[in-house]
C-alpha cells in the first residue's frame, strides 16, 4: 500500500468518526503495571461480549438484523491505527495508549467489526500493533526493527487467542476476521492453530481481508470457491479498475482473490448494482450501488466509487474501505457459511 494512497483514504472515509473519537479519550484510563496486556481483563479487549463496545453498534436500516449470543465466536483482528510517521511511540503502540485506543474503538472496530454481529459475538482483542511504517522499512536496521514489532504484535494476539480458547469458546464454532496488519496476524493464527489441526473442524470461515494470502499458504484450508463453503478463507485488497500499486506489480505470486458479491470463483465479475449496501461516512447510512468488484488478476477492481461527494475521492487505492464498500454483502455472506456449518 502506498503512503499517501492510504493516508488520503483513511482521511476521506473515516473523517466523520475520526474528529469524535477524541471526545471518548478521557474514557480510556487503565494502565497496564508491566507494559502487557492481561487478557483476563476486559479492557484489554476492543471487543467482547461481556461489556459494550462499538462492535455492537448496528447501522439504522439493519436494527432487527443483530444476534450477540447466536452460537458462533468472531475472533476479529484489526487493522494498524498508530500511523504517525515519525513513530512517537516506539516501533510498537503501548497497550495502554488512550488516544489510540479510542481511535481503535471508534473506527476499525465500530466500522469494520460491526460486520459481524448480525451472526456472533465479537472478541477483539488489543495489541502492541507495528506502527504503519513497519511495513515500509528504508534501512537493514529498519527492517530488523519492523520484524521485531510485527512479532511483538502477533505474541499479543497469540496470548489473547490462548486465553480465548480456554476461558470462553467452550467448543463454539469460530470465523477468523481481520483487516489490513490484522491479516498479517491473521494469516500466522490460522497456520498455527487451524490449519491441518483439530481446531480446524470448528472453523466457519476465515475473512483475510487487505492484505494478500499467496497460493500453497495454508496446507488444508482451501480458499472458498462459493458462497456457502465453510472451512475456507476469502481474501481481496480493493482498488480502482485498472490500477496496481507498484509494490503489487512486484509481487511474484498472483493472490487469491474472493468476489466480495458473488463469493463464487465462477463469478469473477458483478456490476455495483449488485451491491445492495455499502457504509461510509454515516455509519447510520446503507447507501446502495456504491462499488462494484471486478477480479484483477490478485486483487479486485471496482469503477470509481459512487456515492455524494465522490468527487473529491482522487485516490486510486480502496484499502481501508475493502469491507466498507461491500458491508452488507459480508455481513450477509457471514450468516450464509455459518448456517451450512450447522447443516453439517
Amino acid at each position: 500500500m502506498k503512503r499517501k494512497a492510504v493516508y488520503f483514504l483513511l482521511a476521506l472515509l473515516v473523517m466523520g468518526c475520526s474528529s469524535k473519537y477524541h471526545r471518548f479519550v478521557k474514557d480510556y484510563t487503565f494502565r497496564s503495571a508491566d507494559g502487557k496486556p492481561g487478557y483476563d481483563n476486559l479492557d484489554y479487549w476492543a471487543a467482547h461480549p461481556w461489556k459494550h463496545n462499538t462492535s455492537d453498534s448496528v447501522p439504522s436500516p439493519l436494527q432487527n438484523d443483530y444476534h450477540k449470543d447466536s452460537a458462533v465466536d468472531i475472533f476479529f483482528l484489526y487493522p494498524t491505527t498508530y500511523t504517525e510517521k515519525d513513530k512517537p511511540l516506539g516501533w510498537n503502540a503501548p497497550i495502554d495508549d488512550a488516544t489510540i485506543n479510542a481511535k481503535t474503538d471508534y473506527t476499525t472496530i465500530l466500522y469494520q467489526a460491526s460486520v459481524f454481529n448480525a451472526s456472533g459475538r465479537v472478541f477483539s482483542p488489543r495489541y502492541r500493533q507495528a506502527n504503519l511504517e513497519a511495513y515500509f522499512p528504508i534501512s537493514a536496521e529498519d527492517t530488523t526493527k519492523a520484524i521485531a514489532a510485527f512479532e511483538e504484535a502477533y505474541q499479543d494476539i497469540r496470548t489473547a487467542f490462548i486465553y480465548y480458547l480456554e476461558h470462553w469458546n467452550g467448543g463454539r464454532p469460530i470465523i477468523i476476521a481481520s483487516h489490513s496488519q490484522g491479516t498479517t496476524h491473521a494469516k500466522r493464527l490460522l497456520k498455527e492453530f487451524f490449519d491441518g489441526k483439530p481446531l480446524q473442524k470448528k472453523l466457519v470461515a476465515a475473512y483475510l481481508v487487505g492484505i494478500p494470502v499467496e497460493p500453497g499458504y495454508f496446507t488444508t484450508i482451501q480458499p472458498c470457491a462459493d458462497p456457502k463453503q465453510t472451512q475456507c478463507f476469502c481474501s481481496w485488497r480493493t482498488l480502482k479498475d485498472g490500477y496496481k500499486t507498484d509494490y503489487m506489480k512486484e509481487e511474484k505470486y498472483t493472490a487469491i482473490v474472493t468476489n466480495p458479491l458473488t463469493w463464487d470463483i465462477s463469478k469473477p465479475n458483478a456490476d455495483r448494482s449488485q451491491n445492495k449496501g455499502s457504509i461510509l461516512l454515516n455509519f447510520n447510512k446503507l447507501v446502495s450501488g456504491v462499488a462494484d468488484a471486478k477480479d484483477g488478476n490478485g486483487v479486485i477492481w471496482t469503477r470509481k466509487p459512487k456515492f455524494f461527494g465522490n468527487i473529491f475521492l482522487s485516490g486510486k487505492n480502496y484499502h481501508v474501505a475493502d469491507y466498507n464498500l461491500y458491508y452488507l454483502s459480508v455481513r450477509e455472506n457471514v450468516q450464509q457459511r455459518f448456517n451450512m456449518w450447522l447443516r453439517e
